[in-house]
């Protein structure tokens, strides 16, 4: 089994995880009713619909 010799510094193993650590932009869907941009999975906050269907009561004031 391959143990290491030396001890690998902090310094290193951050830089090592630092490449999956940074921050990703967030996938966007588009919603199917209205055409805006949503996360996946989730309800449409503009208009209140989920795969076709009304979920959300939206009210325009």
């Amino acid at each position: 089994m391959a143990v290491p010799k030396k001890r690998k510094s902090k310094s290193r193993t951050r830089m090592r995880r630092s490449q999956h650590d940074k921050a990703q932009p967030a996938n966007l869907g588009y919603c199917d009713n209205c055409g805006e941009p949503k996360k996946g999975h989730r309800v449409c906050l503009s208009c209140g619909y989920y795969r076709g269907r009304a979920v959300l009561p939206i009210f325009n004031t």
